[in-house]
């Protein structure tokens, strides 16, 4: 049930991607991490503050995600998602109930993301808000290079920021992103950029870092106090 919000909300968590980085043959939201997949703790993270979960995964693996979700206390619809991320959240969105009016994108691979940040997220779409994604900044120093893989130059980090998820909006917004087929980008929040629309930013948090890597596995499970 949702917290924060007098509507009910929707979260869609796209998890067809493999997780060939990871190092596993399987799609990587599935990939276990201290007993519960990334699929099902990000789930039951999520589960805290909205109402309608759906996912996207490949087709072969529809019956283990409802098996997993099945203890989730969220109203559940597992679709089979696409090639790419994009297409797998463009499906998802096509079984979005009719009375959801906010939505939000997760990544499975964040699955200790506090809940705080999701309530932030939320309460800024509550507040008016049409887009929003929390943000780090970036405190490592940032270098272009050429084609060669020579320094060209130092970037000023002050105005840039590492994006995470839940990312939120307003469902009229996200299907308005997602109506023009020849936009393409790497998340939700890109697609509304090419609209020329406002995104509100609000603080993540640095456990709601992407499992990507086997010493991304390691960090997480130090985190659980699993280590």
């Amino acid at each position: 049930m949702s917290g924060v919000a007098a509507s009910r909300v929707a979260a869609i968590i796209p998890a067809a991607g493999m997780g060939t980085r990871l190092g596993v043959h399987q799609p990587k939201a599935f990939f276990a991490l201290a007993g519960l997949s990334l699929l099902t703790r990000s789930a039951l993270t999520l589960a805290s503050q909205v109402d309608v979960i759906v996912v996207a995964v490949p087709a072969d693996y529809v019956a283990i995600a409802a098996q997993e979700l099945d203890s989730v206390e969220a109203e559940i619809h597992i679709v089979v998602g696409g090639a790419t991320r994009q297409e797998s959240v463009a499906a998802a969105l096509l079984v979005v109930p009719a009375d959801i009016e906010l939505v939000l994108v997760h990544d499975a691979a964040r699955p200790l993301v506090p809940e705080s940040v999701i309530v932030q997220v939320i309460g800024e779409l509550v507040d008016g808000a049409e887009a929003v994604v929390p943000v780090l900044p970036v405190v490592d120093t940032i270098k272009r290079v050429d084609s060669n893989g020579d320094v060209v130059a130092t970037v000023d980090r002050n105005s840039l920021r590492r994006v995470q998820t839940p990312q939120g909006f307003t469902m009229e917004l996200l299907t308005e992103a997602f109506a023009n087929s020849k936009h393409v980008a790497t998340d939700e929040a890109g697609l509304v950029e090419k609209l020329g629309l406002a995104i509100r930013t609000v603080p993540g948090s640095e456990r709601a870092f992407k499992i990507t890597t086997p010493d991304d596995v390691v960090f997480a499970l130090s985190l659980l106090g699993e280590a």
